[in-house]
């Protein structure tokens, strides 16, 4: 989005008093550890515990509220200089020239104010894209790119979110969620890449890396922060911030592979789990935050809490008694930076206790020393300031191009009845439901503001998808019916009924586009899991036409709906598929893209059972009184839809699986081929999905599990061969302390439908 005041100018530092800029930190042919010893050296205590504090834009703005991305100066001295705050996040969308006037006097201010010199660092909650940046590009939210099954799309939302906000002063960015969708309920369920660990882990680190890895951002540099280590996303409620009750076992198996993979893959920082595990809240738990996260896992980054939760161990949880007891617990826990973020008691507080003793200035360096490698490694003794030369970048179309990719292939076509779908050529197309002319609805929480930005909020040019299918079908009647005038009808007599529905009968196509609105958080908490019943009415209704009926789910977690599904002729998961996102549901009704997102979570069909796909045997059991006997169910029965479900214009048949042995040595590999082939009449895309099960272990197994992901494009008739290569390492599971279990028993390998088995001997 090029400036009308872009000058291709940028900001620089004011110069160095003579006496910092011949220390040795300030050098930087030194190493980073020099570097950092000899700053810490030099501080004082007061200082450290700064460098320790995060607050909130509100502080230091005009207005004190969110949407004011402005500079009050005096405000932000006062709080530099006396108070030596290392740290600021947020605010809410604004255009690149108000985030750069805000964040260059913020900077510079630090710098100048600062008995040291230290630099600022300037964190953000953006989600999907740089959501908190005018017209920038938004992709699709994390649970859409899960559905791709292709890494290359959060890689290119880290890269291109690094690429439009680096500049702009923003270091650290507060993103990718690594928590696995346990609880459909969960209000933050989008937010994740769906409920497998490896899938999980695959797109996250991906995600990582398009942020960290990033040359195009030079000379600026960028944190990922991956939350929220962890367990946070299988509260026994479903509720935000409730508590969670996790075995050791369960945590290592299911929760920590995904942060394991992103932070052997170098992630920089991680932000902790609002709720708690087994009775302790994760912010004062030492054996979440040393054991688990640095002893076991050797993190060695800047841990920072969520939201005022150290405030939250006193008013929330109840674990402490007064604030300055909360501060004592989670520091001893282990966390490194404070979000306080709206006073400064956090400060005052732990001054204190170093004061009194029981925190030793020790304890504090251990924290200091991480966030200021931190600062080193990001480059901000040396680049502290943004710049404004390179707006062009910001929106452009090759990076909403990316976007609209990753928009196309997250779109789950799951039920396509009599072939009604791709609509070819149609006279007349109905549209209906709560989402048809809403555009923040595509994009949900996270985008513009914390749980979405009002309608007028979204950019003109982004298309509704009623608008995006009258684009699409320029030569058909593409009507828009509202909420009110279908509520309406649907309350008035049978024979104005009557007489709707046969009007209707002459359209070739009636879409429902339902779902739910923005949200996130504690706001998002709901009893009822199904979908909201007017909406569910309004599609039993519909359903009395002979018009096909294709119902479009437009939600951050899967409403139930069992009942419309049997009245619907097409079901299309979307998702929240982001400001690209109309225009690739109408490509995937129209047939100009063909489907190929697959569902990353199983689909719930009952309001009070829903297990993930890779739950265990014996939840599957139930009595049957004509045998007298408990009889195992299908293991994919309590889904509507099952992990890994999606539908193709063109058909993929899997053939010709392989295993090169039938026994896996503990030193040696089995690989498994399989042949995909193409025998429909059109290109496509098809996710190979590779599972394996172990067939008995002393702590049970999980029916199965996703150990391989790759994505393919076949032309009509092409085939195309894959492997898998299975080693003893990828078949261990942990114990209770972490430790790798490997079962001599017999193994499956199941891919497209197909399985082969070997074994691990004994002995």
């Amino acid at each position: 989005m090029p400036s009308a005041k872009n000058s291709g100018t940028t900001s620089s530092p004011k110069k160095q008093r003579p006496e910092s800029a011949s220390v040795p930190f300030q050098n930087p042919s030194l190493s980073i550890n020099e570097r950092v010893e000899d700053l810490l050296s030099r501080m004082t205590v007061y200082e450290k515990i700064g460098q320790m504090t995060q607050l909130d834009i509100t502080l230091v703005n005009n207005t004190g509220k969110q949407d004011d991305v402005s500079i009050d100066a005096p405000k932000a001295r006062k709080l530099i200089r006396e108070h030596h705050i290392g740290s600021f996040l947020n605010g809410e969308a604004v255009t690149p020239e108000t985030w750069f006037s805000f964040t260059n006097q913020l900077s510079k201010i630090g710098i100048e104010e600062h008995r040291l010199g230290i630099p600022l660092i300037f964190g953000i909650d953006h989600i999907h894209g740089a959501t908190y940046v005018t017209g920038a590009t938004y992709f699709p939210q994390s649970i859409n790119l899960g559905a791709t099954f292709n890494p290359e799309h959060a890689f290119q939302t880290g890269r291109i979110t690094a690429l439009e906000s680096a500049d702009l002063g923003h270091h650290w960015i507060f993103s990718p969620v690594l928590d696995i969708a346990a609880n459909p309920l969960w209000p933050r369920f989008y937010e994740t890449y769906g409920e497998d660990p490896y899938l999980c882990g695959l797109m996250g680190t991906a995600h990582v890396k398009g942020i960290q890895e990033n040359d195009e951002t030079s000379p600026a540099k960028q944190a990922a922060c991956s939350k929220h280590f962890l367990g946070y996303s299988d509260p026994h409620s479903g509720r935000d911030r409730t508590p969670a009750r996790l075995p050791m076992q369960q945590i290592h198996e299911f929760h920590r592979p995904s942060f394991q993979k992103a932070i052997d893959n170098g992630l920089k920082t991680v932000m902790l789990n609002s709720g708690e595990i087994n009775g302790v809240p994760v912010h004062a738990s030492y054996e979440i935050l040393t054991t688990l996260l640095r002893d076991q896992m050797g993190f060695e980054g800047v841990v920072v809490t969520d939201w005022d939760d150290v405030g939250k161990l006193e008013d929330f949880h109840f674990t402490a008694e007064n604030y300055k007891e909360a501060v004592y617990d989670s520091v001893m826990a282990g966390i490194d930076v404070c979000m306080t973020p709206l006073h400064l008691k956090f400060n005052t507080c732990l001054k204190e206790l170093v004061e009194e003793g029981r925190i030793t200035e020790e304890r504090l360096d251990f924290s200091v020393r991480r966030i200021l490698r931190l600062k080193f490694e990001l480059g901000l003794f040396e680049n502290p300031h943004p710049r404004n030369d390179r707006f062009d970048r910001i929106g452009n179309a090759g990076n909403k191009a990316k976007a609209l990719d990753a928009a196309r292939e997250s779109i789950v076509l799951l039920k396509n009845e009599h072939n009604v779908l791709p609509l070819e050529k149609p006279a007349k197309i109905g549209v209906f439901g709560p989402s048809a002319s809403s555009r923040r609805n595509l994009c949900g929480g996270w985008t513009i503001k914390w749980q979405g930005g009002k309608e007028d909020q979204y950019p003109d040019i982004m298309h509704t998808l009623f608008s995006a299918l009258k684009k699409e079908f320029p030569g058909a009647h593409v009507k828009h019916f509202t909420q009110e005038e279908t509520q309406l009808i649907a309350a008035s007599d049978e024979d104005r009924q009557k007489e709707f529905i046969s009007a209707l009968d002459s359209y070739d196509l009636l879409v429902y586009a339902g779902g739910e609105e923005p949200y996130t958080e504690f706001v998002g908490n709901i009893t009822d899991l199904r979908l909201p019943h007017q909406q569910t009415d309004e599609i039993l209704f519909l359903s009395r036409s002979k018009a096909p009926l294709s119902l479009v789910l437009i939600e951050g977690r899967p409403r139930l709906i069992t009942e419309a599904s049997e009245a619907a002729d097409a079901i299309i998961f979307a998702g929240l598929p982001g400001v690209e996102g109309a225009e690739a549901i109408a490509n995937i009704i129209s047939g100009r893209v063909n489907p190929s997102g697959k569902l990353p979570f199983s689909y719930p069909k009952n309001p009070n059972h829903f297990l993930p796909y890779n739950h265990k045997k014996s939840q599957l059991y139930y009595f049957d009184p004509e045998q007298a006997n408990y009889i195992m169910q299908n293991d994919e029965s309590p889904s509507l839809f099952q992990f890994g479900d999606g539908l193709s214009y063109t058909r993929f048949v899997y053939s010709n699986l392989k295993l090169s042995a039938s026994e896996l040595k503990l030193d040696g590999q089995v690989s498994a081929s399989v042949t995909i082939t193409n025998e429909g009449k059109r290109e496509g895309m098809e996710s190979v999905l590779w599972f394996t099960s172990c067939h008995f272990g002393k702590i049970t197994r999980p029916v199965k599990e996703l150990k391989k992901a790759e994505k393919i494009t076949l032309k009509p008739g092409e085939s195309q061969t894959l492997h898998f290569e299975i080693s003893p390492e990828l078949l261990s599971y942990p114990n209770d302390n972490g430790e790798a279990v490997l079962e001599r028993t017999g193994y499956t390998v199941r891919v497209g439908g197909l399985s082969g088995e070997f074994r691990i001997p004994k002995g």
